[in-house]
């Protein structure tokens, strides 16, 4: 088991007071596993040292500026598989049976999908077993960190540390397209048509974790065709 996925959940989920009360203590387990390279590690200790500096309203404006403004940094990895999420339904009811399977309880109404969830459960896996997991979304990561650097340092650095985690290839991939922040427009029609649907319809063949690994290694593969293209 790895405590250094669990920084990692806390410091990608909503800012809390909890997570402000133990700002100067995590780095302390990232040092003691020492999984991501000292200059990670530096950046993390410097993000945290600025969370415990700043008001827990001006995190959550934040946090909710960034996340939720629009969806081409969503936290839901299947969104970046999926697009407009209309094949997500049976991707989220084989990721919840993995969960279930060793033990993780989800709250009702959270979704299975949620990198900080998904990052929470991997924390309890044997840390060969989290590390192949985390490997299947790795292009998906690397996108989501270049997005990332280019809104926010502190949790573009994040995100780049969960990419290293997951040795992700240089070139990321999603199929939810960049966007401008600012550009409100661009952001209704981005989130047109994005409602998560559940039900027989979703289902592909195959079973339970083949299918969900297939589902989480599309961006991958695309990431990869990019890259030879590019070389």
């Amino acid at each position: 088991m790895a405590r250094t996925y669990r920084v990692l959940a806390a410091l990608l989920s909503y800012p809390s007071a909890e997570l402000k009360q133990n700002a100067t203590a995590l780095p302390a387990i990232l040092e003691e596993e020492a999984l991501l390279e000292p200059e990670q590690r530096s950046a993390l200790t410097a993000f945290l040292r600025e969370l415990d500096a700043t008001d827990l309203y001006e995190l959550e404006e934040r946090y909710v500026g960034l996340f939720d403004r629009g969806r081409a940094v969503s936290l839901h990895l299947f969104e970046h598989v999926h697009g407009e999420s209309r094949d997500r339904g049976q991707a989220m009811v084989d990721l919840l049976a993995l969960y279930e399977e060793h033990g993780l309880e989800v709250a009702p109404g959270e979704l299975p999908d949620f990198l900080p969830l998904f990052l929470e459960f991997l924390s309890l896996l044997p840390l060969a077993e989290a590390q192949a997991l985390l490997a299947e979304p790795a292009a998906i990561l690397r996108e989501l960190a270049g997005r990332l650097a280019r809104r926010d340092a502190g949790y573009g650095a994040v995100m780049a540390a969960v990419a290293t985690l997951a040795q992700a290839p240089r070139t990321g991939a999603s199929a939810i397209p960049d966007e401008d922040a600012d550009d409100l427009a661009a952001l209704d029609a981005a989130w047109e048509d994005a409602a998560v649907r559940f039900g027989p319809a979703e289902s592909l063949d195959g079973c339970g974790p083949d299918r969900l690994r297939a589902r989480l290694r599309a961006a991958q593969r695309d990431a990869r065709r990019s890259e030879a293209c590019g070389a």
